[in-house]
């Protein structure tokens, strides 16, 4: 059969029905591939302008009080968080670097089960000397290169003085270009806060030593809640020495829970913002008055408590109430080397008019230790107030001699002579 090739050949009815049918069937076959496929092959997008946000995080924690005065800034602490409870490294001169924590303190957040700074040069102490000693310690933290050596002549002229006052520790931090505060009323979860934020925590507490107790001073570096251990870099005992929670707690109470915290100047937020209302040295006082008192409620006997509460009480001009609190400690009995470092005592007997009762404890006091700063200037002013000016003036001389640099004694001295 020919055909032209211009031309198609001609379909019969019953064909072109036939391939319309053929044609629908595949069209159908083809849509329902398409709607099966389709959000496989080709997934939804939400529309820009339209897209779901998560919850914002909660904001973060600001200080609770002004920035801490700061003088020439000086570099940042650096610490190494460790997540096991490894021995503090052999003692290098230079921290191990980590961020600069940032000026605003962020406390959110849950703190670490165990944390432990490193980059200290331990100071073995010298005779009678573990104030500086666990100063200069801390002080390498930061990259400072005194020793106890270089710190002693200001901190102590005298090698026999039997106390170095946190006060005066903060002043000698101060004298090399960091900054420091003193607080009371310190708690675990406080030390582990700074810890945690890379700041080590210097307490003063009672030791246990040679079957007899004395006051001494640690630097805590680390903490472990499984093993409830604290650790303390200890001029006496060691550069990583574990204390347990407990008896940790019990000797730092006899002091009132002090602490003293050595930063650089740029982390005074940090520091301000981990203090909170304890940034504010009235209102931290009001707090440790109220623990001491709420401690003498639910124990009448405890000495300890009531020397407490009579300690902030003193600190708070409450003279009338501090010397109750005093008698009640000192009727239940005090360790015979309490007031070698704490003299509170001395300065609100004095302030309510109690002269006598000054020189008798001072009088014990420096019969014990053979000589205190501390205790010759109270006495001084006692006798001054008794209408005995050369005996004053012989016991402010002595204060001088045992520490030229005691100011009070030497301002009391300047007086007389006006």
């Amino acid at each position: 059969m020919s055909y032209s090739p211009h031309r198609s050949p001609a379909v019969s009815a019953g064909q072109a029905w036939l391939l319309g049918f053929a044609l629908g069937a595949v069209l159908a076959v083809a849509l329902t591939l398409v709607a099966l496929f389709w959000p496989v092959l080709f997934p939804a997008t939400a529309p820009s302008g339209d897209v779901a946000l998560a919850d914002p995080p909660p904001a973060a924690e600001t200080a609770a009080a002004e920035p801490l005065p700061s003088p020439t800034p000086q570099p940042a602490a650096t610490s190494t968080p460790s997540p096991t409870n490894t021995p503090t490294p052999s003692p290098s001169p230079t921290p191990v670097p980590t961020a600069t924590p940032s000026p605003t303190a962020t406390l959110s957040g849950e703190l670490p089960a165990a944390h432990k700074l490193t980059g200290f040069v331990h100071q073995w102490q010298t005779w009678n000397n573990c104030g500086p000693a666990t100063l200069t310690t801390n002080l390498s933290f930061f990259g400072l290169s005194q020793t106890q050596a270089d710190a002693a002549p200001y901190l102590k002229p005298n090698r026999d003085d039997k106390n170095v006052s946190p006060h005066e520790l903060a002043a000698y931090a101060r004298q090399v270009g960091m900054e420091a505060v003193v607080r009371r009323g310190g708690s675990l979860d406080l030390l582990k806060q700074f810890i945690h934020r890379g700041l080590p925590v210097l307490t003063e507490t009672w030791l246990t030593h040679d079957g007899d107790g004395l006051g001494h001073y640690r630097l805590v570096v680390g903490y472990d809640d499984s093993a409830r251990l604290l650790y303390t870099s200890d001029s006496l005992n060691g550069p990583d020495v574990a204390v347990d929670y407990d008896q940790f707690l019990a000797d730092w109470r006899v002091f009132n829970r002090l602490y003293l915290v050595v930063y650089s100047p740029d982390q005074a937020s940090l520091v301000a913002g981990i203090l909170g209302p304890d940034a504010d040295e009235t209102a931290n006082l009001e707090r440790v008055l109220a623990l001491a008192q709420a401690e003498t409620t639910a124990n009448p006997n405890d000495a300890v408590a009531w020397f407490n509460q009579g300690d902030a009480l003193a600190r708070l001009s409450r003279f009338d109430e501090a010397a109750a609190a005093f008698d009640r400690a000192m009727a239940i009995g005090l360790h015979w080397r309490h007031l070698w470092y704490q003299f509170t005592p001395f300065e609100t007997y004095y302030t309510v008019g109690r002269y006598q009762d000054v020189l008798d404890l001072t009088g014990k006091v420096l019969a014990d230790t053979g000589g205190l700063e501390e205790a010759y200037y109270y006495r001084g002013l006692a006798e001054l107030a008794l209408g005995q000016p050369d005996a004053a003036r012989a016991d402010f001389e002595a204060a001088l001699t045992y520490n030229p640099l005691f100011t009070p004694a030497k301002t009391a001295l300047e007086k007389g002579e006006d």
